[in-house]
């Protein structure tokens, strides 16, 4: 059922009469530190002095990009945000894998407005460019148009499998790339255009002005479509795949921020990298443009939100490199702490770390399933009867979260290999026992 509701949000006190000396007083930072997991999306505001930033930490900052200081951090998901958008008239949007899309107003702790409709996880937003709709791509297989004035989405089903990206050509129509490698249009009315099946999955997508459309995914290689969905031009940015596109405001270049943490600025007309901003060799989950085309804004695996010159390619400020720490290091060479690197990104082991995108697991074992005070489970995980033991876990991994625990938001994984899952447990013994 699709609803949108709308929430009692208190202000908090003064922020939008102090805002502008905030802006004007405070320190400048380059690099923003806030979150406690990897930056997934960032989007700016209208007047680019405004940032969202949402991470796998289930939590949106606020910011003022030309300070550096956080203005507000915004809880409300149910799971990581993977999506953020800033809309025309000053409000900020968040979407996360709970299915949900909350609509924020500067100095408002709690959501405007909850866009309820999506049965899984959201992985992106785009805005049309009257300021009328915004549009949400979801792993539930659809894309879904929401009048901002209010009313009911409009449903947009054609894809086989994950809808990654979403976004909208300068007529209105929207436009969506999924894990199905195709790139769709959708008319007023009636079914999906196929614009274009490409080689690869796709999970990133940027439409300019002029109407052309950037789509890139898992082969690395950024390809520019003309309107009847013939490739005008490709470039190879690998070997890692492209996470992320923004088109510069002239339309002339197009940022594609990378798995291996680099960001390749790409001249449009000709399809040539014009320069590559280098970090710390983290992913790079999101990339913006301030309104002048001269400055980006990443976020990323070092869970930091930082500024770079576009046009020289260098950080904004001293560029520090830190790393988190690699909390699997005293394991070198347990083949259980080699299986459970695909799990630390969400995951800690011991009390007191920041906290992620999912559970920690310090303390796990006797554990009765979503148990933990602080933090938020859905609710089907709320009504099992599991406690998590060496025979539990290994059947988890076994059969899958999806089989095992319906409706967890834990990403969809299998461990095939019996000595594999053996292995997981007893690191996962030693890992997170408590004193």
């Amino acid at each position: 059922m699709t609803c949108i509701s709308r929430r009692p949000a208190p202000l908090l006190a003064g922020l939008l009469a102090v805002l502008p000396a905030m802006l004007s007083i405070l320190p400048a930072a380059a690099q923003m530190r806030g979150h406690g997991g990897p930056v997934r999306a960032l989007a700016l505001s209208h007047d680019g002095r405004l940032a969202i930033s949402g991470s796998f930490d289930q939590s949106a900052i606020l910011w003022g990009l030309d300070t550096g200081a956080a203005l507000g951090v915004l809880r409300f998901h149910e799971g990581a945000v993977n999506a953020v958008a800033g809309l025309p008239d000053g409000r900020f949007a968040s979407a996360s894998e709970d299915g949900r899309i909350a609509l924020w107003r500067l100095g408002r702790a709690e959501p405007e407005q909850v866009l309820d409709g999506h049965s899984g996880p959201v992985a992106g937003l785009a805005v049309s460019a009257d300021g009328a709709a915004l549009a949400s791509a979801s792993w539930d297989g659809t894309a879904r148009v929401w009048p901002l004035a209010g009313g009911a989405p409009r449903v947009l089903e054609g894809h086989r499998g994950n809808v990654n990206a979403v976004a909208f050509l300068p007529d209105g129509r929207p436009v969506t790339a999924g894990a199905d490698a195709t790139v769709r249009v959708w008319p007023s009315e009636g079914a999906s255009l196929t614009l274009a099946t490409l080689p690869t999955a796709l999970s990133a997508l940027a439409v300019t002005a002029d109407g052309e459309i950037a789509a890139a995914g898992a082969d690395a290689t950024l390809r520019f479509l003309r309107a009847d969905g013939t490739v005008r031009a490709a470039v190879e940015l690998g070997p890692q795949p492209v996470i992320a596109l923004a088109p510069s405001p002239d339309g002339r270049r197009i940022a594609a921020a990378t798995a291996g943490g680099t960001v390749a600025v790409v001249e449009r007309e000709t399809a040539r990298v014009l320069l590559r901003l280098v970090g710390p060799g983290l992913p790079v989950w999101s990339v913006a443009w301030r309104p002048d085309g001269t400055e980006l804004v990443t976020g990323g695996g070092d869970r930091l939100v930082r500024r770079w010159d576009a046009r020289s390619g260098e950080p904004i400020g001293a560029l520090a490199m830190p790393r988190p720490g690699n909390p699997l290091a005293a394991y070198h060479g347990d083949r259980g702490a080699e299986v459970f690197g695909a799990c630390v990104a969400c995951h800690t082991l011991t009390p007191g770390e920041e906290t992620r995108a999912g559970p920690t697991l310090a303390g796990l074992f006797g554990r009765r399933i979503a148990s933990l005070p602080d933090y938020r489970y859905s609710e089907p995980l709320k009504r099992m009867d599991i406690v998590w033991t060496p025979e539990t876990v290994a059947r988890l991994f076994e059969v899958g979260p999806a089989r095992y625990t319906p409706g967890t938001k834990m990403p969809e994984q299998t461990i095939g290999s019996a000595a594999d899952r053996e292995a997981l447990v007893r690191f996962l013994e030693k890992a997170t026992r408590q004193p």
